[in-house]
């Protein structure tokens, strides 16, 4: 163990500790003390110190660990393994490369900050250091691809029960895979799959969420909220990635023995587009309607004022009263 984690580590104990405490346990001189609380001091960590008492750990930054998120981990392949990098392009193009390297079902990868990050039709996706969650998730699912669209219904309703277990925040989905509080976006997800031969290759789930956001980009500023802002305090990312992976194996499992109608009846209770005027563009023609089911192959049902049920499957649809 490092000089600095193990500093740390008396620091948690409570209370203050002398700095000629750590000195003598650590062997090392009180300048190098200091050298470690300084650095330790620019990595998030806020430590007080006070002349004849020493050193206190008031709070510690939220630091995504892969030993943490491990440990709190109850999948069986989701999240096994779990890869953490600094930076990437984007953690759908590292599953992607890993996924044609020959990577099993179940890993994830993710970054504490993108250089790339892709929102769905070719959107960006703000990306700032050590606020959000940004991870992708490699499957390998045994599906015609005629049923592949469901996979993403699948992720977002995993994704809005796990937020909703860990903080009652009322999450929403919006048709298909946004996660909303209230009329903001929380979460994105982008589902990517490759195709070979008439069968689905793999599938890789881009995920991310908004957690300890305390403001967004003047472009999205009155569309995004965070699990921050909507429930007025930090939380822990660890926690929210081991959960998303235990709540998305369960989802995913039950999807793939019996089918999205298996599923069908929580998503559509936690859909908040049902039941609202929406309008879609589908072919270069403008629909727009009651939006009044989710159909089996996961595409929405319009009910226009005309009476005609309209199928929408693909593309963007504007829902009335969510950003």
């Amino acid at each position: 163990m490092n000089n600095a984690k193990e500093i740390l580590n008396r620091l948690r104990g409570g209370g203050y500790v002398s700095g000629q405490e750590i000195s003598e346990g650590l062997g090392m001189s009180r300048s190098g003390v200091s050298k470690h609380i300084k650095a330790l001091r620019e990595r998030g960590y806020e430590i007080d110190s006070v002349t004849n008492r020493g050193y206190k750990l008031i709070s510690e930054p939220d630091i995504i660990s892969v030993e943490k998120i491990e440990s709190m981990l109850h999948s069986l392949y989701i999240g096994r393994p779990t890869v953490l990098l600094n930076e990437i392009d984007s953690t759908n193009e590292e599953v992607k490369r890993r996924a044609r390297a020959g990577a099993q079902q179940g890993l994830v990868i993710i970054a504490e900050a993108q250089s790339a990050g892709k929102g769905r039709l070719g959107r960006g996706w703000s990306s700032p250091m050590g606020k959000s969650i940004y991870e992708s998730v490699l499957l390998r699912p045994e599906l015609p691809p005629a049923q592949a669209p469901c996979i993403t219904l699948a992720a977002g309703l995993a994704v809005c029960r796990a937020l909703n277990e860990l903080y009652s925040c009322g999450a929403k989905i919006k048709w298909p895979n946004d996660i909303i509080i209230g009329r903001k976006k929380l979460c994105g997800i982008l589902t990517e799959m490759s195709v070979e031969d008439n069968s689905l290759s793999y599938a890789v789930l881009g995920i991310g969420i908004n957690v300890n956001n305390r403001e967004f980009p003047p472009e999205v500023s009155g569309k995004a909220t965070s699990l921050l802002i909507e429930t007025g305090r930090q939380l822990e990312r660890n926690l929210i990635i081991a959960r998303v992976a235990d709540v998305l194996e369960k989802v995913y499992d039950d999807f793939i023995m019996c089918g999205f109608d298996s599923i069908k009846d929580e998503y559509i209770s936690l859909c908040a587009t049902i039941g609202r005027e929406v309008s879609a563009n589908l072919g270069g023609q403008a629909v727009s309607g009651l939006a009044a089911d989710i159909l089996s192959d996961g595409a929405l049902l319009v009910l226009t004022k005309e009476g005609e049920k309209v199928r929408v499957s693909t593309g963007e649809v504007t829902a009335q009263g969510i950003y």
